[in-house]
Order: structure tokens, then sequence, then C-alpha cells
């Protein structure tokens, strides 16, 4: 499935270290919609859920896609400590207060670590939680292969050499059309910078995002305690080949009442919810009252 339509912009200041930033977003549906809130991966941007937020947003929802700091259309963080999860956090609960009422959740990857601290938190606004191939516990070796890549890949001389990229990176994303393949080159593509040769582009994150994943060795991340918190519905989906969320992280997850799990398979690191049966599990499971 592809995306057809064109979302709508929107964006909010937020206090940051002493400077107030801009977070955007991207968003579908009717205005007075129940609101969806998509949440993207490290690397990516809030134009990953296109086709996911079509979907819902036919379905009459308002789904809302942001840019995290540092990524696509935000504005990047003046100090590269600072790309750690507390600041992700508080950035979406600017965009949470503007909302001031139920949401529902999806999150891939560091999208979902964000949602498993606000749902943990006390008073919190969110309804249903979708978890796209992330856990309460991340092993050492996963988070040392994505430290390895991000930040690195430099200026790419057009944009088919930074689609191979991708192709090449986020294989475990899944089967996907050439068609959706070149979207999430358009959506993740930004204008070269001075030095760079003519037409060169470059990925649409701040290579300092890498900063905190390097500063020390990396150590599995163990989050149990955080997750024992979160008593509201979750739906877990699982790439068959991934590296990050182990099945043994998705057996435990499952023990919980609430909590259902489902293996995409011929995925890995993460699915890409492009695929018309992928947005009929997040749909179905977003419906439930």
């Amino acid at each position: 499935m592809a995306p057809t339509g064109a979302p709508r912009r929107g964006a909010l200041r937020w206090l940051c270290a002493g400077a107030f930033l801009t977070l955007r977003w991207w968003e579908w549906g009717p205005p007075d919609g129940a609101p969806v809130l998509c949440v993207h991966g490290l690397t990516r941007t809030g134009r990953d859920f296109d086709a996911l937020a079509e979907a819902l947003a036919a379905q009459g929802r308002r789904v809302l896609c942001p840019d995290l700091p540092g990524r696509g259309a935000s504005d990047w963080l003046p100090d590269p400590d600072l790309y750690v999860l507390p600041t992700y956090v508080a950035a979406l609960a600017h965009l949470l207060a503007r909302l001031d009422g139920p949401v529902d959740w999806v999150g891939t990857s560091l999208g979902g670590l964000c949602g498993m601290a606000v749902a943990a938190a006390p008073g919190q606004p969110i309804r249903r939680l979708v978890l796209n191939d992330i856990g309460p516990f991340v092993p050492k070796a996963a988070l040392a292969r994505i430290r390895d890549y991000v930040g690195t890949e430099g200026a790419f001389p057009d944009l088919a050499a930074l689609e191979a990229h991708l192709r090449a990176v986020h294989a475990p994303f899944g089967p996907l059309t050439d068609a959706q393949w070149r979207h999430l080159a358009e959506t993740s593509a930004r204008p070269a910078g001075e030095g760079d040769a003519p037409g060169a582009v470059r990925l649409h994150y701040d290579p300092a995002i890498a900063a905190p994943l390097r500063a020390t060795d990396p150590a599995d991340l163990d989050l149990w305690p955080l997750w024992e918190r979160i008593g509201l519905p979750v739906l877990v989906l699982r790439g068959a080949r991934s590296d990050l969320l182990l099945p043994e992280t998705a057996a435990r997850m499952a023990a919980r009442p609430g909590v259902r799990v489902a293996e995409i398979p011929d995925a890995g690191h993460a699915p890409a919810l492009m695929e018309p049966s992928q947005i009929g599990l997040v749909r179905d499971f977003l419906s439930a009252s």
C-alpha cells in the first residue's frame, strides 16, 4: 500500500535547555477525530507512517505523525547529549498537552520506547498502545549494530544513491514495492550542505543523534520496571527476524493480561507498517472499545 494523499503540517514551540525549539508533525484525517499519535524510529521521520495514517484517517481518526527533535522538519537540538529518551518524551508531552485528552499511540522502535515512558507515568493519556518491534529489553549487540551506522552516511550523489542505501540498511523493514522505497527515500532526504557536490542529498536527521550511543560501550537496555507500570491494552508487533525484540522478550510481554503479540513474517527490525495486513492489525486493535 502506497500513500496517495498529502498530509497537513503542524508545529508548536517547546522549551529545551533554555531555548525554544520547534516540533513539527504531519497530520491526517478530520481535526475533530479521535487522535492517534504515530512516533517513528531512531533515524526516521513521521512520513514513514503515511500509508498507515491514510488508512486510519479513512476511519475518521485524526492521525498526528511528529518528526522527533533532530529529524525531518523539526529543529535540531543545540547539544548532542540532549538526544536521549527523556528529551524526546518532553517534546512529545507538549503535543500531548495540546491534544488534551485520550490518544492512541503507535510507536516504532524509539517511538515505542517513548510510548512506554508516557504510558508508565501517573495520569498518562494513552488509551491503547502499539509497540512496533520494541520492548522493555534490547540486547547490547543490537544497540552496537545501530551505533555503528547511525550518523556515518555523509552525502549521497543523488536520490537514487540514498534510496539504495536505505534499501540496504533497512532491508529488515520487509518486502516493499519500488514505489514504497522511493517514498521513503523522498521523505528521508534533505539538500546537501556547503561543500557537497551539486545535486547531492543527505539523510534528513542530525548526525549528532548518534553521540549518546557512542559515549559509552553498549549495554543491555533493561526497562522491565517501566513495563510493569503499564496497565493498558498493548499490541506488540515483532519482526520474525528481529534482533532488537527477541522471542523471549515478546513471550514475557505476552504473559501480561491485555497484551497481544503478533509476529510479522519476512521482516526484522522493524516492520514498515505499509503492507495491508500489518495496517489491518493496527487498525483493528485501535478500533476496539
